[in-house]
């Protein structure tokens, strides 16, 4: 269980990002607006720090 959390951990924080580039695009113009990017990058942090220690993220040369 907690592999796979790790797992959901990693690629969420790895493709998160992807979605700040329309919020920005379209803008942040209202509080509602703030407060889901806000949120987003909460969830990115948390994300990054649950799935900081994946074992596919590392490469396996020597």
């Amino acid at each position: 269980m907690a592999q796979s959390l790790t797992a959901v951990g990693f690629w969420l924080g790895t493709v998160l990002p992807i979605v700040y580039v329309p919020m920005v695009l379209v803008g942040i113009d209202s509080m509602t607006r703030f407060s889901l990017f806000v949120g987003l990058l909460v969830l990115h942090a948390l994300a990054l720090v649950v799935g900081h220690e994946y074992d596919g993220s590392r490469s396996s040369r020597s």
